[in-house]
This record gives structure tokens, C-alpha cells and sequence, in this order.
């Protein structure tokens, strides 16, 4: 019977002190009824044997101490005339047993059998695989003379059972090693274990005493039949191979094509010219650099942009593979002018790396040399970099930074589209349709395009740390305006609302923004205007938790900046800097129409190029919000971002340039928009990206939504050619002028090694004005000693030189006239020059008396005057004057109404990020002291615009 040790453990029939079931099993007694062989067909609790059975060699063991023969199980004494299987029917009357199941069985089995035995079935003590518990538990009752049921049929329900729990053997135990079969079990429907002859136990066996083997005649021995062993799998043929390999093609294709495009495209683009191949910079002509591409370059651009739509259309979001993706047609699109170019780019990028020489050597800015230097921080920062890394050539910096801007880029913007509530589709065509219209061209190694980061990063931190989604909860107006804003404001968000944020997170955050927003305001001029005026929209707008105080904060921090750190670029300029607030017209035909009239019939196409992509991407953009409004989600986040741009066209013309910066800052919420005008729908509750919501007017449904899915694809990837397209002429289309040769440095570097103690250049221009700039890489070394504010106005007659000459001739002395390459391509393509007009205007200042060549190479030229008198050849020296910036009376209370305003406005805004009901008093103290604080400041900026600008 079952013994219990002082533990409270139970002890089966092996003697094993094992827990037997669960905790309940112990607590139960014995009923004391006795066993009746003839009346169940459970096994009963059977005596502890202490030793083996009569005439046998088998002896009882503990299945947890000792090993056991392979393929038997523990010898059992069995009772005589034990009846395993189906019993005899009990006389009328009798107790039936069979509906007492044992209960402790059923729970010490467990519910994964290995072999998942039928009721009425045991196994013996044959050569078997291995036997789990659950085949040593009691047998269920099966019915009389009936088939064995199959082993893999569901075993049927037992009824609770009433009689006291059979003894389970030990064997049955869950720690019970039981050693693994050689051969299948024989399952038996016998009313008694079979004879030794037929099933011997253990080696050399005999049957215990007293056992009667009673078997029906009409039920004979079902064995399964034996599984024949595995044979090694054989190695798959070619063609099995070769199908595999297709099957998995989705897979492996889509990064195996991207990888052959890049390197194909670098072939095609490095290698010497050839049929097919290679770049010849004579080709380049009024298209730009699209006419000297070789059919292998486009072909590898096609490549990737297969690969990259095979990608986003397959069920799983490979992000990894697509930013990568991503990043190659970055690379393949925005590298090309450095992969083709043997100088840097861009002649503007080399003034700006004086800047960042002249601050390495002096310590100081130069903001009366010129004005960009009164925003000093992104030339401090590079001057530092290199001073501290020995950095003394900056040509490949200066070199690869477009490519390296653009990908600096998508970090940021792939934050910003994780934060809206689209499909996986929608966010990677929106990234992809950044890069193919971004055509702008500002981020060479200048401040506007380092600050561009900074813009999408502050945009990326409000929506991720700050932003705020809240249902509506007011009542829509019955009609007019107020009811179509309500109905507008009570649609689904279109960006995710971010919970569970801790507060430290967002004090670390907070402090970003404001770092972000500083390092733009000493930076650059416009953008920290497009992070406040975004700021302002998202309060507005209310998808911000921030407060008021931030853009009041911020706001006195552009101004502050203006007045006190720039005050030498403004003090003798005022109308210069606020003359064009207002004139949004005059702004717009300054950057549009002005950059189109004159132009060479080949070189207006690029400019047509460009304002067809402005006009496509903004039509896209109204149709993606037009479709997700249809769907019930309105886009404030998005509208925001293009919108806010716009405001400043009321600022001022930015020499020229304040289109392309507004086109430039419109493009996140632009192309965002864009993406939803092919793919509008909501991402549905599901793992499989491919699943998507339905209009919210299923009524309109009128195609399949799966093949509407596949036609979007292949209308972005068509819409994605014709942009990549369009992007290399309106990219590369001033490539002729933009491009820099090595002639045009050599002669720089000449200027440069006899600058001693001063120096002027004259640049060729066909209008003079301060809007002008130099198409020569001008700059790059002693902008203290060299001056190149000079232009020589020039005319489409070649032979017309006597204007240059004169102001050749009025200039001081050591004053060069530089005649290059660029420059007169840009006459030609913007000014309608003459295709000879370069070799004709150098011949003809070859042959004036006047003038005297003192460098010459094939992309440009030198000449100087040559009527000094002898020994007057070197001007005087022009050192160069620090600064010293005027004040005004009020400045010292305005500082310090400035530093009591920020201080307040900073503790204010900490405080509100625990919530809105947190340290009311003390928000209020602070909210007081800094509204005169604030007013102080403010009126002190205003009066040094007034008392500098009237006595300078």
C-alpha cells in the first residue's frame, strides 16, 4: 500500500519517494474497501515487493538510483486472474466500479503521451520504444470484445471517480527514467498479463506465481506494425535545387539586385568614357550632367528602384533592407557630381571653407568681411573638427558632404514618418520620394544644409516626446465654419499618440530641442523662423503638450541673436534686411520668373524641370490629403509641415534664394502627403503589413481592395522613374557653371601665394548688383587679404572690353581680372552668350596694351594692369580690424530682463512637463515674472535697432 515519509512524499510501488500527482494526493486516506479482481478492470495498489519474484532473476529497482536494462521496464508481481482490459458485465445490482476511475492517475499522466495509448490497453515487458508515464498509468474501460481503438484517436472522457485512487506504479512517475525501446510496444486486450513464453520480463524471466492467462479467442494480439528505420535523406538534384532557390527569390533578390546596381552604376560612371560607359565632361551641356550619363547608369538606377518596389511589396517590413535601399539610390542620385567631379562642386562651398580656415587661425569671426560670418556656429564647429583632427585640406570633405548631408537626412525623417498612422508602403515611398525631389542643391558644405538636419530632428523630437493626439470631445456646431472645423477636428489623428513616456525622458528631450534650436540660431538666418513658426502651428493645432511659454522662449532667442550678435552685418543696412516683409509677389517672380527669362532654350528646360516637379509633388500632395480625409484621418501634423514654409515668402526675396529654401523646408509634409495619394489606408490590427482598412464609404468601393493594393504599387514605382528622371536634370542641370575644374583652383591658389599684403579679384557678370555672387571657386584661403566684392560688367560682343578694363584700371593695385570657365558658361546658359564668346573676350584682352596676362591655363586666366609705375606693383597693407560692434544705453537692463525671462520661461515649462495639475502656485510666480521680464527685453531690442541704425 502506499506509504508516506516525513516529508509528507509518498511512496509507489518501485519505492521511490516521489510526489505522486499533486499536493492534494497526500492528504488522502484509504477507504479500506476491498479489492474485487472480477468487478473493474483498474489496476489496484499493489504491495510493495522487497524483492524479486520467485525463480526470477528481475529484480525491483528504483527507476531515480539505478539504470535498467535497455528496452524492459521493472518487474511487477501481479495479482492472479487480473483482468486488464474489459471485465466481465457485473450481476444486476452489483456496484459498478467501472464509472470510479482513478482520479490520481489521470493527473499524474501527463497530457503529452508519447505514444498516446487507448483505453483498455497496457504495455508488456517486451523490446519497446520509449515509454512514457502515461502508458504505465491505469487503463481506461473499454467495451467487451472490442477492436483495440486506435492510438491516435482521442481518448474518451472519464467520470469523476467515487472509489479511493489506485495506486499508480513508479514507474508512472514523472522522474521515473524509463529506458529507451528497441522496438514497438505490443498492446494486448487480455484479462490477465500475457504468458512468458510470449512476453518475457526482463532477461531470463519466469511468470510470477498463481497468474492465469485468460485470452478470448475472438480478440486476437494487435501489434503495430513495425517502423522501419529512417533511410538518409538523399541530397536534392540540380533542378530541386534550382526550384528551391526560386521559391526563395522574394527573399534574397530584392538586396542581390540592389548591390549589382550600385556596383554597376559606380562602373558606369568611373571607368574611362567608352560605348556605353563612362562620363566625358565635354558632353555636358545646357541639360547638365544628364547629357553625358552613360544608358548604363540609367540602367543601374532602374535596377534599384525595381528592387526597392519589389521589396515594399512583399508581406513582411524589411526595414533594414529597405533603408538600405534607400541609402544606395541616395548614394546613386545625390553622389553622382561626386563621383564625376575631379574638385569639389559648387564654387560657393569654398568661401565657406575660408570661414572655417580663417576661424582656425584667428579665433575670431569676421562678420565685417562678410555677413554670413555674424551666424558663425557651423564654421566654429568644422574649424574645430579640423583643428583638432590636423585637418589643413579640406577638399574631400568639402568633396563628398552633398552625399553625405542627404544621408544624414533620413535619420531624422524616418523618425518623423514613424510617428504618423499609415501603412508600411506609404512611410518607405514617402523617404524614397525625399530623396528623388530634393533637387535643391543646399547641401553642399553649407550652414543651410547642416541646419536642415537640425530642422528635422526638432520636428522629429516634438512628434516623438511631445506630440499629443486627443479625441474630441465638445459637440460639433450645427453649421457654418465652426461645424466643418469640428468635423475636421473630430476625424482620426493622423499621428501616433506616444504614451508611458517618463519625465526624465522628456527634461532630456526639452533640453534637445532647445540645444537644436540654438545651434540653428547661430547658424543660420532662416531656420530657427521655420522651427518657431512649426512650434507655433503645433500648439496652435494642438499636437504638442509643450506650453506657450516655448515659442515666447524661443522667439526672444532669435532676437536676441539678431540684436546683439549680428549688429554689425544689420547697423548700416535696415532696408536691406526688412525691405521685402510684405512683397510676396516681388519675392516669388525674383525666384521664379527672373531664373527662366534669359536662359538658353536647353538650360529653360531645367528650370521648367524644376517647377514641373514643385507643381507635380504639390498635386500629389492635395490629392493624399484629399484621399485620407475621404478615409476619416485628418493630417495636421503633415498639412502643418508643408504649410508653415510658406509664410516666408512675406520675409524678404534672401538674395534670390527664398523659393528654393521654402521649397526646400515644404518638403517632409510634402512628400508625406504625396505617399498617402497612392497609398491612403490605415494600417489594419494584423502581423501581415498587406492588410489594410477600407474606405470608410465602402459604398464607393468599386474595385478589388488586393488588386487596388497592386495597382498603387505600380503606379508609385512609375510616378518613382519619372522623379528620378526629372531629378538629374533639375539636380545636375547647372552642372557646366557648378562644376569646378582643377584650372580654375590652380589659379586661386596663384592669387592666394601673392595676396601679400593684399589682394582684389574682378568677376565677370553681365548685370551688376550685390545679388551676384561669383561663379569661381573663390575664397578658399586669406578672405582677410583677399577681396572679391569686384565685378567687371561684360557684354555679349566679346570684343566690348573697355568697361572691364576701366574698372580694372580704378581698382588698387594688385587686382586681378579672372576670366574661367565657369563663368562664361554661366553667360552663355543665363545670359545668351555667344558659344565662342569665352575664346574671343580672352583673345581680345590678350591683344589690349592695357592689360598683361600673369596666369593661364585652359579653364582659366589671369590679367592685371600693366601701366604702373615700377616699384608700385604692391598695394598697401589693408590689415584686418577686429570688431567692434556699437551699443546703446538700455543694453546692460536688457541682458538682464533676457537672462530673468529665459529663466522663468525654462522653470515654467519643466514644471507643466510633470502635468497640467502640478505646482500651480509656482508655475503662476513664474508665469508673472516673466511677462515684464519678457516685455523689458523686447523693448530694449527695439530701441538698439533705433539708437544703432540712426547713428551709423
Amino acid at each position: 500500500m502506499r506509504q508516506r515519509d516525513g516529508d509528507g512524499m509518498t511512496t509507489g510501488i518501485t519505492g521511490s519517494s516521489e510526489p505522486m500527482g499533486d499536493s492534494t494526493d497526500d492528504t488522502e486516506e484509504e477507504t479500506g474497501v476491498a479489492f474485487d479482481p472480477d468487478a473493474t478492470g483498474v489496476i489496484p495498489r499493489l504491495p510493495l515487493l522487497d524483492g524479486p519474484a520467485p525463480g526470477s532473476s528481475a529484480e525491483v529497482t528504483d527507476g531515480d538510483d539505478e539504470k535498467e536494462e535497455a528496452g524492459t521496464l521493472p518487474a511487477l508481481r501481479l495479482p492472479a486472474t487480473l483482468h486488464i482490459g474489459t471485465p466481465p458485465k457485473a450481476p444486476e445490482g452489483t456496484k459498478d466500479t467501472a464509472t470510479e476511475a482513478s482520479k490520481d492517475s489521470k493527473d499524474s499522466a501527463p497530457e503529452s503521451a508519447a505514444d498516446g495509448d487507448a483505453a483498455g490497453t497496457v504495455p508488456t515487458k517486451v523490446a519497446a520504444p520509449k515509454v512514457t508515464p502515461s502508458e504505465v498509468a491505469a487503463p481506461k474501460v473499454a467495451a467487451s470484445k472490442a477492436p483495440v481503438p486506435d492510438p491516435a484517436a482521442p481518448k474518451p472522457a472519464v467520470p469523476k471517480a467515487a472509489a479511493p485512487k489506485a495506486a499508480v506504479p513508479e514507474a508512472a512517475s514523472p522522474k521515473a527514467a524509463v529506458p529507451e525501446a528497441a522496438a514497438p510496444v505490443a498492446r494486448l486486450s487480455v484479462e490477465a498479463p500475457p504468458a512468458p513464453a510470449k512476453a518475457p520480463v526482463g532477461p531470463a524471466a519466469e511468470p510470477p506465481a498463481k497468474t492465469a492467462v485468460n485470452t478470448p479467442a475472438k480478440t486476437p494480439v494487435e501489434a503495430p506494425a513495425k517502423t522501419p528505420a529512417k533511410a538518409p535523406a538523399k541530397a536534392p538534384g540540380l533542378g530541386g535545387r534550382v526550384s528551391r532557390l526560386v521559391r526563395s527569390a522574394p527573399t534574397w533578390l530584392p538586396a542581390l539586385l540592389t548591390v549589382e546596381g550600385l556596383v554597376m552604376y559606380v562602373l558606369a560612371l568611373r571607368v574611362a568614357p567608352g560605348p556605353l560607359r563612362g562620363v566625358n565632361p565635354a558632353d555636358i551641356n545646357g541639360l547638365g550632367l544628364i547629357a553625358a550619363l552613360p544608358a548604363s547608369a540609367f540602367a543601374a538606377i532602374l535596377i534599384m528602384l525595381v528592387s526597392f518596389f519589389v521589396t515594399v511589396a512583399q508581406s513582411t517590413d524589411r526595414k533594414f533592407l529597405l533603408l538600405f535601399q534607400i541609402a544606395v539610390i541616395t548614394f546613386a542620385l545625390h553622389g553622382a557630381g561626386s563621383l564625376v567631379a575631379s574638385e569639389p562642386r559648387f564654387p560657393t562651398a569654398y568661401i565657406h571653407a575660408g570661414f572655417v580656415d580663417f576661424i582656425g587661425r584667428t579665433g575670431e569671426t569676421a562678420i565685417n568681411i562678410d555677413a554670413r560670418m555674424g551666424w558663425p556656429g557651423y564654421f566654429a564647429l568644422f574649424a574645430f573638427v579640423t583643428k583638432a583632427a590636423g585637418i589643413t585640406d579640406m577638399t574631400t570633405i568639402l568633396q563628398w558632404t552633398p552625399l553625405l548631408t542627404n544621408l544624414l537626412y533620413l535619420l531624422p525623417f524616418v523618425l518623423i514618418l514613424r510617428q504618423v498612422v499609415a501603412t508600411t508602403r506609404a512611410r518607405w515611398f514617402a523617404a524614397l520620394l525625399f530623396v528623388l525631389v530634393q533637387w535643391i542643391g543646399q547641401d553642399y558644405f553649407s550652414p543651410q544644409g547642416f541646419t536642415f538636419a537640425l530642422y528635422l530632428a526638432f520636428v522629429a523630437i516634438l512628434l516623438r516626446w511631445f506630440g499629443r493626439v486627443e479625441p474630441r470631445t465638445k459637440p460639433i456646431a450645427p453649421k457654418g465654419l465652426r461645424k466643418l472645423l469640428g468635423r475636421l477636428d473630430a476625424m482620426t489623428p493622423g499621428e501616433i499618440a506616444n504614451t508611458g513616456t517618463y519625465r526624465a525622458d522628456r527634461l532630456l528631450m526639452l533640453m534637445m530641442l532647445l540645444a537644436l534650436f540654438f545651434a540653428a540660431t547661430a547658424s543660420h538666418q532662416i531656420t530657427p523662423f521655420m522651427m518657431l513658426g512649426v512650434v507655433t502651428a503645433f500648439l496652435i493645432f494642438k499636437r504638442t503638450k509643450l506650453t506657450w511659454a516655448l515659442p515666447f522662449f524661443l522667439g526672444l532667442g532669435v532676437l536676441a541673436w539678431i540684436s546683439y550678435e549680428t549688429v554689425g552685418f544689420w547697423a548700416g543696412q535696415i532696408d536691406a534686411i526688412f525691405g521685402g516683409l510684405g512683397r510676396i509677389l516681388t519675392n516669388l517672380q525674383t525666384n521664379t520668373g527672373d531664373r527662366i527669362a534669359g536662359s538658353d532654350p536647353a538650360h529653360a528646360m531645367v528650370l521648367k524641370a524644376r517647377l514641373g516637379i514643385l507643381v507635380v509633388i504639390l498635386m500629389l500632395a492635395a490629392a493624399g490629403l484629399l484621399r485620407r480625409l475621404r478615409r476619416g484621418v485628418f493630417d495636421r501634423a503633415a498639412l502643418i509641415l508643408l504649410c508653415v514654409p510658406v509664410l516666408a515668402l512675406g520675409l524678404q526675396s534672401y538674395g534670390g534664394e527664398i523659393g528654393l529654401r521654402i521649397y526646400m523646408f515644404a518638403l517632409p509634409g510634402a512628400c508625406l502627403l504625396a505617399a498617402y495619394a497612392f497609398f491612403p489606408n490605415l494600417p489594419a490590427d494584423s502581423a501581415d503589413v498587406r492588410e489594410e482598412t477600407v474606405p470608410i464609404r465602402k459604398r464607393n468601393v468599386r474595385f478589388n481592395p488586393e488588386l487596388t493594393r497592386k495597382l498603387s504599387v505600380v503606379l508609385a514605382a512609375c510616378f518613382a522613374v519619372l522623379f528620378a528622371g526629372a531629378f538629374l536634370v533639375a539636380r545636375y542641370g547647372n552642372e557646366k557653371f557648378e562644376r569646378v575644374t582643377t584650372g580654375e583652383v590652380d589659379a586661386m591658389h596663384y592669387i592666394y601665394a601673392h595676396d601679400k599684403p593684399s589682394a582684389k579679384v574682378l568677376y565677370l557678370t553681365a548685370k551688376e548688383g550685390p545679388e551676384v555672387t561669383p561663379t569661381l571657386p573663390w575664397g578658399e584661403k586669406d578672405i582677410e587679404l583677399v577681396n572679391f566684392n569686384g565685378q567687371a560688367l561684360v557684354y555679349k560682343d566679346p570684343a566690348q572690353i573697355a568697361k572691364a578694363v576701366a574698372t580694372l584700371k580704378a581698382s588698387p593695385r594688385n587686382t586681378y581680372l579672372a576670366v574661367s570657365t565657369g563663368q562664361i558658361s554661366y553667360l552663355q546658359l543665363n545670359e545668351g552668350f555667344p558659344a565662342d564668346w569665352g575664346a574671343r573676350f580672352r583673345a581680345a584682352l590678350d591683344a589690349s596694351p592695357d592689360v598683361k596676362k600673369v596666369y593661364s591655363n585652359s579653364d582659366a586666366a589671369l590679367y592685371t594692369w600693366k601701366k604702373f609705375v615700377k616699384g608700385t606693383e604692391i598695394p598697401d597693407p589693408q590689415p584686418y580690424k577686429g570688431r567692434g560692434d556699437p551699443t546703446s544705453p538700455w543694453t546692460p537692463v536688457g541682458l538682464a530682463a533676457l537672462a530673468l525671462t529665459w529663466a522663468s520661461m525654462f522653470g515654467y515649462e519643466v514644471i507643466r512637463l510633470n502635468g497640467p495639475n502640478r505646482a500651480v502656485k509656482a508655475r503662476r510666480v513664474l508665469l508673472w515674472v516673466s511677462i515684464p521680464a519678457f516685455a523689458v527685453a523686447v523693448g530694449v531690442i527695439i530701441e538698439r535697432f533705433i539708437y544703432i541704425a540712426s547713428n551709423n
